[in-house]
């Protein structure tokens, strides 16, 4: 079992910087693949990063590659979203979730419970 916590989230301004960070308990926490998804208002919920369990590759949505970057610590068990030169479209609510990989929610067993990243224009 692994509980996941987003922290982070708020209010910022478009070009502006946001790190969400995401701990996570249970000692198998370094055995899973790791993501981020988002989800806004009345839309379908998309992955935008992933990590691998060594965080030695790690995969980006295009809508934000080159602009956010993910990360994981497995010693501190918590995985890091660096998002920067944010923009009015970023705002959704962001989720961290661990499982086995890849694009599709369903391959994620376990989820936090989300995080609101709101950016002003």
């Amino acid at each position: 079992q692994v509980q996941l916590v987003e922290s982070g989230g708020g209010l910022v301004q478009a070009g502006g910087s946001l790190r969400l960070s995401c701990a996570a308990s249970g000692r198998t926490f370094s055995s899973y693949a790791m993501a981020w998804f988002r989800q806004a208002p009345g839309k379908e919920r998309e992955m935008i990063t992933a990590i691998s369990w060594s965080g030695g590759s790690t995969s980006y949505a295009d809508s934000v590659k080159g602009r956010f970057t993910i990360s994981r610590d497995n010693a501190k068990k918590t995985v890091y979203l660096q998002m920067n030169s944010l923009k009015s479209e970023d705002t959704a609510v962001y989720y961290c979730a661990a499982g086995r990989g890849g694009t599709v929610p369903g391959k994620y067993d376990y989820w936090g419970q989300g995080t609101q990243v709101t950016v002003s224009s």
